[in-house]
């Protein structure tokens, strides 16, 4: 199981992979948009991965 921070690290990369397309899309780009929202799309899930791992691992820390 990855920790808070690596987790948190491969959705910093996951976003600077995204604002190029990002950036595309605004300028009309529909190819650019298509992948941006499939980006976004894993990025709300990776999201809520962190959350559950910081959650898991603040319970553990009260157990101990």
């Amino acid at each position: 199981m990855p920790s808070v921070i690596e987790k948190w690290n491969e959705i910093k990369i996951l976003m600077e992979s995204l604002e190029l397309d990002v950036h595309k899309s605004a300028n009309g780009n529909a190819s650019a948009g298509v992948r941006a929202r499939k980006g976004l799309r894993l990025l709300k899930n990776e999201a809520g991965s962190l959350v559950k791992l910081t959650i898991s691992e603040g319970k553990s820390k009260q157990d101990n």
